[in-house]
């Protein structure tokens, strides 16, 4: 599943560098996951990196973006083609 970013967000912008992926960025009032570049962190760490660095503990789970562990990894495998 991929992540999103609540509106208790308080715009830090520690979450942008840790993302792998480069999925995270400003959005008009808070900072935007987007769930077409977000893993979880599959492929790159065990754990998500911007929900450990979130001071706000405003990352959580897309409900609109449901995926498995084998999906996500899926993902990275692409978006690292993509990168290739």
């Amino acid at each position: 599943m991929a992540l999103m970013i609540n509106s208790d967000c308080i715009n830090c912008d520690a979450c942008v560098e840790e993302c792998p992926n480069g999925a995270i960025s400003p959005g008009e009032e808070i900072y935007v996951i987007d769930a077409n570049k977000c893993t979880e962190c599959v492929g790159h760490y065990e754990k998500s990196q911007c929900v450990k660095t979130c001071q706000a503990d405003c990352i959580v789970p897309d409900p609109a973006h449901r995926e498995s562990k084998d999906q996500l990894q899926a993902k990275y495998q692409q978006l690292s083609l993509s990168a290739a």
